[in-house]
């Protein structure tokens, strides 16, 4: 019997809102996968919820550099690495190390450059973290940014971005670094109510796109469910297109789910009652 692929999960713990680790465990896990927390923060809520002088934030580099050292005294191995949201420059240093030291030839790496979104870098993100994320996206196998986040990594104006196949077909190319990796642009928008992805396959040179009817409401959280079941096909060996695909898929549906639910915005979408679709 084959042993369940080991991912290596970077990203932060909101502890109230379906997001980042909380939704990377569990879709991770009921797709087959082995998955070990690096985890770059602790949020008592997500920042979705208003603010409150009650909000907590711990930093959690100091922690991520000794788990490092202790995971390579034990000579883990890793199938994948997946990283996230990340809190400071100092760890996108740290993530650009444990991606040297850990990745093997078989080893898939995948950076979600969760940067920004509807055209403006999120208030965490500095100019100089935008400048060190692209430099560790440049280090993976697949990248899945959103439209806000690939005209960062293109340096270009996001008023400017693409709004046809020609020309999302361009900048998949331009983000695939010469075809040195694959791509995966989420957010685009084919056609009114519709909304989905396009992807880069470096292995092919294939480019293919795919939506869903889009609800109106918008989750946190669901770039961290995208790209977790994009990473846990890819890992099934499912192409990328197919991997996309079914993302894409799989978003919609909790989305709908949670919007006939009538459950509250902020709180993520309700996916639980989905996973079995992804087993």
């Amino acid at each position: 019997m084959k042993l369940a692929p080991h991912v290596a999960a970077v990203h932060d713990l909101s502890g109230i809102g379906r997001c980042s680790l909380g939704v990377v465990l569990p879709v991770l896990s009921v797709m087959g996968c082995w998955c070990s927390a690096l985890p770059t923060a602790y949020l008592s809520a997500s920042t979705i919820f208003p603010p409150s002088k009650e909000f907590t934030f711990r930093d959690l580099t100091g922690e991520m550099s000794g788990s490092i050292a202790h995971w390579k005294e034990l000579g883990v191995r890793f199938d994948a690495l997946y990283s996230g949201f990340v809190g400071s420059a100092e760890q996108i240093d740290v993530l650009e190390a444990f991606f040297h030291a850990f990745k093997e030839p078989h080893t898939l790496t995948l950076v979600d450059p969760v940067m920004g979104d509807w055209g403006k870098p999120y208030r965490t993100y500095t100019p100089e973290m935008c400048r060190r994320m692209c430099r560790l996206a440049a280090l993976a196998d697949v990248i899945t940014p959103n439209l806000t986040e690939a005209a960062i990594l293109l340096d270009e104006d996001y008023a400017a971005a693409p709004q046809d196949e020609g020309g999302w077909s361009e900048w998949l190319e331009r983000l695939s670094l010469n075809g040195t990796r694959s791509v995966i642009l989420t957010g685009i928008r084919p056609r009114p109510g519709m909304v989905g992805a396009g992807s880069y396959d470096r292995e092919t040179g294939e480019i293919a796109f795919s939506a869903a009817h889009e609800e109106p409401a918008q989750f946190p959280g669901t770039g961290d469910l995208f790209a977790c079941v994009a990473l846990g096909e890819l890992l099934r060996g499912r192409s990328l297109e197919s991997a996309a695909q079914r993302a894409v898929e799989f978003t919609a549906a909790c989305v709908k789910h949670t919007m006939a639910l009538d459950a509250p915005v902020e709180e993520g979408v309700q996916f639980e009652d989905l996973l079995p679709q992804l087993a």
